[in-house]
């Protein structure tokens, strides 16, 4: 008798790590009485959540009495316990089980649930926030002390804690109340100071996301990417094109076109700036003014043709009459040719 108490404390684990041991056919076995059958014993389900039922194999040949089970017991140490087939379940329980698991909508996992929510929007939510304000209004001159590292770890714990969605939509809704209200203050400016303005609102953008999109990457990668197919910083830059850009495009084309034709209007440096970030949001726009924007990127107008050239030629002697009638001079080539002779 003791030897088989010593039998029956001994536990073995399946390969999902549960566990069942002697103790649970000798608990069956003082239950049921002499004559009948003892089902295999049933694998318990990932805590807090319901069992699931199993089917039972048929038996082959006469069932077992608890006398035999107990000397088949005694017999080796391989049949002391035995070891149950988990996976010998239908997939139809197996799915069962799974989605009881993880789905399960009874009380108590709606009260873990929205406490887990309500801890993510006392402790995690309000520090990010803050976090993201500093980045979005910072100026390019300003130093603003800010732990990334800190960052990094509530998006970490987010993420673990299964609140991704929450925190990519809490996320994008707030960079896009500030795009509103980047868009409100451009609406309000000069039409003669336009292009700047956008260009600093554009530049203070771009450098925030240089900030905001590596801190946010473990949410980039678990579920942005992997569940939505899309990237972070693609969105956001989206935001910007949705929210800012086309919000203003019809009045910056023009303004654009006309500083083009009037060199030095604008700083160059500005132009080249502009230009290339509405082409970085959206390349299509490049079509509105293709000449516009082929000053500043490459390969906007489509490779030459060899039955094009006289057209070609068309377009630089009226380049050249426009620019001598703005007064750029081609200077005089009699007296270099002149000089050259002597």
């Amino acid at each position: 008798m003791e030897a088989m108490e010593d039998d029956s404390s001994e536990v073995k684990d399946d390969h999902n790590h549960n566990y069942c041991g002697g103790k649970v056919r000798a608990a069956l076995s003082s239950q049921v009485p002499d004559g009948v059958g003892v089902p295999e014993p049933v694998c318990p389900t990932v805590p807090g959540a319901e069992p699931a039922k199993r089917q039972a194999k048929p038996w082959s040949g006469s069932p077992r009495t608890v006398s035999e089970l107990m000397d088949s017991d005694t017999g080796s140490e391989s049949s002391e316990v035995s070891e149950p087939d988990c996976s010998a379940a239908s997939a139809e329980d197996k799915f069962r089980l799974d989605s009881t698991s993880k789905f399960r909508k009874g009380p108590k996992s709606r009260v873990l649930n929205a406490m887990a929510v309500e801890d993510y929007r006392k402790n995690h939510w309000p520090n990010l926030e803050e976090a993201i304000d500093r980045l979005l209004i910072q100026n390019l001159s300003d130093h603003i002390s800010v732990s990334y590292a800190q960052i990094y770890g509530y998006v970490y714990k987010c993420v673990c804690q299964q609140h991704s969605e929450l925190l990519y939509r809490d996320l994008t809704c707030k960079i896009t109340a500030h795009l509103q209200q980047v868009s409100t203050q451009l609406q309000a400016s000069p039409t003669e100071n336009l292009i700047e303005n956008f260009n600093i609102a554009l530049t203070q953008y771009l450098a925030s996301l240089q900030c905001i999109v590596p801190v946010f990457i473990y949410l980039n990668k678990f579920y942005i990417e992997s569940k939505l197919n899309r990237d972070l910083k693609e969105d956001l830059m989206k935001l910007f094109a949705d929210h800012v850009a086309e919000e203003h495009l019809s009045k910056l084309m023009p303004l654009l076109i006309k500083a083009h034709s009037m060199p030095f209007q604008v700083q160059p440096s500005t132009m080249a700036s502009v230009v290339k970030g509405l082409h970085s949001l959206r390349p299509e726009w490049a079509q509105l003014a293709p000449a516009l924007f082929s000053s500043f990127i490459p390969q906007i107008h489509p490779p030459a043709v060899e039955s094009q050239l006289p057209d070609y030629a068309d377009r630089d002697r009226k380049l050249q009459m426009e620019l001598s009638m703005n007064g750029f001079p081609r200077g005089d080539q009699s007296r270099k040719r002149a000089s050259e002779d002597s």
